[in-house]
C-alpha cells in the first residue's frame, strides 16, 4: 500500500500570510528553519495509481496535482486519479476541499451519518454536490469505544480498489459551523485504519482528537503507522503565541507535550512508525531547531512534510 501526505499542516497551513506568531513571523524574516505545509490531507494507493483521500482540504486543486494520473485513463473520465473519499469529521478544513471538485465525479464518498448530516443537510453549498450526484455517500459504521468491523473501499462504479478501513470514534468537538455545544455525539471525529486487503500493514490516521483512549491505543498497536494529531505542543499554545485564548482541548485537540501529551501516552509504542500531522501554524517543533523537534525525534516520531511517500 501507497501512501503520501499531501497537507500537514492545520488550519490555514504553514505559513500563514495574515499571522503573527513567532514561526510564521520568523519564517517570513527566513530566521527559521521550517518547510511550508499545506493543509492537511492524505493519500492512499493499492497500486499507486487510484486513490482513496483521507479527508479533503481546501488545498485539494494543488494536492491533486501532485497525483499521476493513470495512464490508461478514459479521455471522458472526471475523477481523475481518485475513486474515493473518506471524511474525518465536518471541519471545515476537513472538507471545504469538495466544493473545489464540484465538476468531478460521481465519486464513493464516505462519512459518518452524523458528519454527513451536518455538511450535506444542513448547508445547501455541499447539498449541491449531492443534487447533482457528484458524491455516492456510503454511510461509515460505528461501534462505541471500539473499533468497527473492516469495510471495503469501492469506487463509484462498483470496481473494487483493493483497500479496506475500520472507523474508531475519538473524543474531538462540534464543528463552529454547525453551532453547536456541550458533549459531543458519537460520529463527531473518527480514525481511520486503512490497509491493502491483500496486506496485514495498516495505517491508523487520527488527524483530530482530545484524548487518546483505549480503542484509539489499541488501534495502533495492530498497525505499521500511526499519523496522529500534531496540531499543537502546549495546551495554552495560542495564547503563548499570542494569537487567541482558546486552549488545545478547547478546540478538539491533545497537546504533544507535558505528562498528559499524545507523546508520553505513545512513547511506549514498539514496532509502529510514529509521525506527526495536522500541525498548527504554532507549534514549536515546524521550526527543525527547536528543542520539542529534538524530543520528537529522540522519542523515535516523525514530523510529517508535504510530499512524503510510504509504502506499508
Amino acid at each position: 500500500m501507497r501512501v503520501r501526505i499531501l497537507g500537514a499542516a492545520a488550519g490555514g497551513g504553514f505559513p500563514q500570510w495574515n499571522c503573527n506568531c513567532e514561526n510564521c513571523a520568523r519564517f517570513r524574516r527566513g530566521a527559521i528553519r521550517a518547510t511550508p505545509r499545506t493543509q492537511c490531507s492524505i493519500a492512499v494507493s493499492a497500486d499507486g495509481e487510484r486513490w482513496c483521500l483521507l479527508n479533503a482540504s481546501p488545498d485539494l486543486p494543488a494536492h491533486l496535482r501532485s497525483l499521476p494520473y493513470p495512464a490508461d485513463a478514459a479521455g471522458t473520465e472526471r475523477t481523475g486519479p481518485l475513486d474515493a473519499i473518506i471524511l474525518t469529521d465536518a471541519e471545515l478544513d476537513h472538507c471545504a476541499g469538495l466544493l473545489a471538485i464540484r465538476e468531478t465525479g460521481p465519486l464513493a464518498f464516505y462519512a459518518t451519518e452524523l458528519a454527513h448530516d451536518w455538511l450535506f443537510r444542513r448547508n445547501a453549498a455541499f447539498a449541491a454536490m449531492l443534487d447533482r450526484g457528484r458524491l455516492n455517500w456510503r454511510p461509515i459504521a460505528l461501534a462505541a469505544d471500539s473499533i468497527a468491523a473492516e469495510t471495503p473501499i469501492i469506487a463509484a462504479d462498483g470496481r473494487e480498489t483493493g483497500l479496506s478501513f475500520a472507523a474508531i470514534p475519538v473524543a474531538a468537538k462540534i464543528p463552529r459551523h454547525v453551532g453547536g455545544a456541550g458533549p459531543e455525539p458519537l460520529g463527531t471525529a473518527i480514525a481511520v485504519r486503512i490497509r491493502a486487503t491483500n496486506r496485514d500493514h495498516a495505517l491508523l490516521y487520527a488527524p483530530c482528537f482530545r484524548r487518546l483512549d483505549e480503542p484509539l491505543i489499541a488501534a495502533a498497536r495492530r498497525s505499521a503507522c500511526l499519523m496522529l494529531d500534531g496540531s499543537f505542543w502546549w495546551e495554552d499554545e495560542m495564547a503563548r503565541r499570542g494569537v487567541g485564548a482558546a486552549t488545545a482541548s478547547a478546540m478538539g485537540h491533545l497537546p504533544i507535550g507535558g505528562p498528559n501529551g499524545s507523546l508520553a501516552a505513545i512513547r511506549a509504542l514498539a514496532g509502529v512508525r510514529k509521525i506527526y500531522a495536522h500541525i498548527n501554524n504554532t507549534n514549536p517543533i515546524l521550526d527543525a531547531d527547536s528543542a520539542e523537534r529534538r524530543m520528537l525525534i529522540d522519542a523515535g516520531c516523525e514530523v510529517a512534510e508535504d510530499g512524503m511517500s510510504l509504502e506499508l
